[in-house]
């Protein structure tokens, strides 16, 4: 059985304690039709193709980029969560470095790091804001 998570610290202290303020709170919303038929003429990608104007192109691709590193950004610290979870000592089922490494496609080394760093975020709070 896992164990009670404690309360997240408030926001005012997890300022004070180096967190990523200056992150913005959500990425830019991914706007595209998820109901919509793949277009078998051409690579539909929202809808960028078919805009005309080079600063509403400029502007909108500007947008998914910042949305897109942003996701992939917090997508690879819950990657750390779940290593520093999967390796923990504690877990009866727990993970070698080298299974986390074959599971995720990581070097052994890599791994490591990665649950290294998990237990940095666990400790300060976890990610979500």
């Amino acid at each position: 059985m896992s164990e009670p998570q404690p309360a997240r610290p408030s926001r005012e202290s997890r300022e004070q304690h180096g967190s990523r303020a200056d992150r913005p709170k959500r990425p830019a919303p991914l706007l595209f039709e998820p109901g919509m038929p793949f277009d078998a003429d051409g690579d539909r990608f929202f809808e960028l193709e078919s805009m005309d104007d080079p600063r509403q192109l400029l502007a909108r691709a500007t947008e998914l980029e910042q949305a897109f590193r942003t996701a992939a950004d917090r997508a690879g610290e819950f990657q750390a969560i779940a290593a520093a979870q999967l390796t923990d000592p504690r877990r009866f089922d727990r993970l070698t470095a080298a299974d986390l490494a074959e599971a995720a496609g990581w070097t052994e080394d890599y791994a490591k790091k990665m649950a290294e760093y998990g237990q940095g975020l666990i400790a300060g709070g976890g990610v979500t804001p």
